[in-house]
């Protein structure tokens, strides 16, 4: 058994039985793992503890995922975080915009199960 320090992820999702199914499958995968149920929230968590990653919904209430995605990327201490955008929006437009705002993955809901973004988590954490 290692004794490093576990890997904390954020999830911002709005939808509570996707953010539960989240919360779960990263548990029992060894994360230490926070969620926020709308953007504003989501800010607050991320000032609050420094996570490793972040899965973040766009269509959020309070704060969109793209408000929520240039503070991260504007801010000193939270720029290098590896953002997975889970979202339903498939518009070539919102991938490039969230792209372009500095996320490392973009998954559209519909294309992907637990076991895929779980996967992704790992990829973008080296692990």
């Amino acid at each position: 058994m290692n004794n490093l320090p576990k890997k904390k992820i954020l999830i911002i999702e709005d939808d509570r039985s996707l953010q539960n199914a989240l919360v779960e499958i990263m548990g029992q995968a060894g994360y230490q793992v926070a969620s926020a149920f709308d953007g504003e929230e989501g800010i607050l968590k991320l000032a609050a503890g420094k996570p490793d990653l972040i899965l973040l919904d766009i269509i959020l209430p309070k704060k969109d995922g793209y408000e929520i995605l240039e503070t991260i990327k504007k801010g000193e201490a939270t720029k290098n975080i590896p953002v997975l955008i889970l979202t339903n929006l498939e518009e070539i437009d919102n991938v490039q915009k969230a792209l372009d705002l500095g996320a490392t993955t973009f998954m559209v809901k519909s294309d992907f199960s637990l076991k895929d973004v779980l996967e992704k988590v790992k990829e973008n954490l080296k692990q």
